[in-house]
Formats: structure tokens, sequence, C-alpha cells
């Protein structure tokens, strides 16, 4: 059998539908991770959330986004064999909590995320489901998008959509509300809160409903006008009462980020999600001028 062609070394996650293991291939030597996904006979089989995987892994091939090598079917079971990462990014900063990652490290995981998501936005693909334990990382520093399950192609017009992605503390505004036409903007605010956890080390809203993650973001950034944010009035869970907060000074946040970090920070963290800055301005933006002048550099050579 091909499953029999790998070493189980160790289980390194299980979700909703399957397991995740560190294997090694008894041919080549290859350490892998396979994902191995339950099927239930009594259900309708393969998960909606694995073939819409399998299907954008195959389509999306990028240097960040994390390579998916073979599908295997079996009557009880559904593997995906993909490359093999050290630690996803939530373990890597706890691997480092006693010290945080200095300012090049995270300007470029950062980089390296946004590369992929504008690759992904590029071609009509919205992650919906940033968060640092679905961005992993090998021992050469080299960050990828993982876990796809969420994710979906669009469209324009953009259709009617569910609300009810992204995990709560990297979920936008905008979403919380109910927006059901939302963009590839969703994606940009929960790349600003991953921006933020890698300075900090502590996630940056961590709300324990939808309510509570609204009022945290408002006691930050200060209650959203209709102003700024004309949509906000149509959403379908918006409230007239929501309490009146003032901006926090976010410098005090992030003290040894440099202005143009905290302004790329707040360009990710705009409520009108048309004004959100998309990765490939922020790709282009100057707190990365060390990286794209070092790629210049790079190509002259």
């Amino acid at each position: 059998m091909f499953t029999d062609r790998f070493e189980k070394l160790a289980k390194i996650g299980e979700g909703t539908y399957g397991t995740v293991y560190k294997a090694k291939d008894k041919e080549t030597g290859d350490i892998l991770a396979l994902k191995k996904i339950r099927l239930d006979a009594e259900d309708e089989g393969i998960p909606s959330t694995a073939i819409r995987e399998i299907a954008l892994l195959k389509q999306l091939q990028h240097p960040n986004i994390v390579r998916l090598y073979d599908v295997v079917h079996t009557e009880k079971r559904l593997t995906l064999v993909f490359e093999y990462l050290d630690y996803d990014l939530k373990k890597y900063l706890d691997a480092h909590a006693d010290k945080p990652l200095d300012a090049y490290t995270v300007k470029a995981f950062l980089f390296q995320l946004l590369s992929g998501i504008y690759y992904c936005h590029k071609n009509r693909v919205l992650h919906r489901d940033l968060k640092p334990q679905n961005l992993l990382i090998n021992s050469q520093g080299q960050l990828k998008l993982a876990d796809f399950g969420l994710a979906r192609e669009f469209g324009i017009p953009v259709r009617s959509l569910t609300p009810e992605v992204v995990t709560l503390w990297y979920r936008s505004p905008d979403l919380l509300m109910g927006s059901k036409n939302y963009t590839t903007a969703i994606d940009m605010w929960s790349v600003g809160c991953i921006f933020a956890e890698m300075i900090t080390g502590k996630p940056l809203f961590a709300g324990t409903s939808e309510k509570d993650q609204l009022l945290k973001i408002f006691t930050l950034l200060g209650t959203p006008k209709p102003e700024s944010w004309p949509g906000m009035l149509k959403l379908p869970h918006y409230k007239p009462d929501y309490p009146k907060c003032d901006p926090r000074d976010v410098s005090k946040l992030f003290p040894n980020l440099p202005k143009p970090g905290l302004d790329l920070f707040l360009h990710f963290l705009q409520y009108d999600s048309d004004r959100r800055i998309t990765a490939k301005d922020a790709m282009a933006h100057p707190y990365f001028a060390e990286i794209l002048n070092a790629q210049k550099n790079m190509k002259k050579s």
C-alpha cells in the first residue's frame, strides 16, 4: 500500500477533520507532513474543506505557499502529503517568548506573508483564515501559507459570502458586523493583527466573543464613525449604541517600531475595507526598503 511507504515520526497537530503527522518517506528519506482525514461512511464522503484545499493547492504554486505533493484516497481515509516545515508561527513565537523577535526577522516574515497572500489575491483566492497557526516556517527562515480549508475563489462581481470565516482574534470589523460582500481586505486585516503579534509576542485582539472582539478593537483604534466608514451603517449586525472610545496612541504599543512600520500597521487596520492597504502596495511600502534594496542588488549581480 502507498501509505506503508511512510514511517510516522510524531503527531504534530489535530483538527476538526483529521490528524497531521511528521513522517519519513522510506523510499527517498524525505521528511514530509501527512494530513490524515477521516471519512465517515454516514456522512457525504470527503469534507468540502478538504476538496477545496486540494483544488486550490494544486492551483497555487509559490515559494511562500506550502506544497501539496500527493493525495491518497482509500475507503476510510484521505491522506494529503505535504512538504514538512519545522514550526508554525505560533510555536515559533512561543519558543522565543523570553525575547521578542528582532526587527529584521519580523520584517522578513511579514514580507514573505505578503508575498504569499499577494499571489493568492492575484489568482482570485481569499485565504479567509490567516493566523499564526496557519503560517509555517522552516529552519532556513522561509515562511509559507498553509491550511486552505476555508479559502475560496472569488470573481467579479463578488457574490454573497458567509461572514462566518477567519478565527475570531484575526477577524476584521466588517466581518464581525456581518458583511457578506467582502474582498481581499479581510485577509489584510488578519495580516495587520499577525504583524502586531510578531512584534509583541501576544495576540493584538484576544476577544472572547464577537461583541468583545469589537470592543477590544474599538478600545485601541477608537469607535468608528459613519463619516470615516459610511458602509458601516448598512452592515447586518451594526449597532448605533456601540461604546464611544477614543483612539489610543499605537506608538506606545510598539515603542521600538519605526515610523514606517507604524504607518504600515495603521494601513492594515483601516475600518473601511476600501481604504485597507492591498498586499501589492504593502510590499512596496517604505518599511521594506531594506528588503527591496537587497532584492534590487541581487538582480543587478
